[in-house]
């Protein structure tokens, strides 16, 4: 009898440690899906450009009720942070003509004509689809790609992106074009 009761002393123990281990991981993914505090969405949007840029920058961020300045900037680049929505770093910089671009891309909306913008994402990008602009997950034929730290060229007409790979797997190495044909086609150059 001694020895069953200690089997289950043991049991107990094991179960109650299962328990305490599960109680634990629960606590863990819940503090991991507190929101980010306004200084961390501040420092996040920053690491996107060259500090001399991002410290002048107008900080942005988004949600389902729209854009919402966390600090106004000195210069004409607002800067954005992550999006913890999305599989990979994505914190980006851009002057007004690619927050036009942007906001057009985001509201399926044709782009400005005429004006070239500039985008820094030095803390890398989200994988994402080559070939459509509005994939949310791998799929057979979206040729997903990864990037790493990137400036991205908006808005430039179609003769100038013609000097550029338009492959839909390309080396993300060199600089090349991501959703070519597209209206929101743009030039993808690595700075790494």
């Amino acid at each position: 009898m001694h020895a069953m009761t200690l089997t289950f002393r043991l049991i107990a123990a094991a179960l109650m440690a299962a328990a305490a281990a599960n109680a634990f991981a629960a606590e863990k993914a819940a503090a991991a899906k507190k929101a980010p505090s306004e200084k961390e969405l501040i420092a996040s949007a920053m690491s996107a450009a060259p500090a001399h840029v991002a410290k002048g920058a107008t900080i942005v961020t988004m949600d389902d009720k729209g854009m919402h300045t966390l600090r106004k900037g000195t210069n004409a680049f607002t800067c954005m942070p992550d999006n913890p929505a999305t599989p990979g770093p994505d914190p980006m910089c851009a002057d007004k003509n690619a927050m036009e671009w942007v906001d057009a891309w985001v509201g399926h909306k044709a782009p400005p004509s005429g004006k070239v913008g500039f985008m820094y994402m030095l803390s890398g990008g989200t994988d994402a689809s080559n070939t459509d602009p509005y994939a949310t997950k791998p799929e057979a034929g979206n040729h997903w790609v990864k990037t790493g730290p990137h400036i991205m060229v908006v808005g430039g007409d179609a003769a100038f992106y013609d000097s550029y790979p338009k492959s839909p797997d390309p080396d993300t190495t060199q600089p090349y074009v991501m959703w070519a044909g597209t209206p929101y086609q743009h030039l993808m150059a690595p700075v790494r």
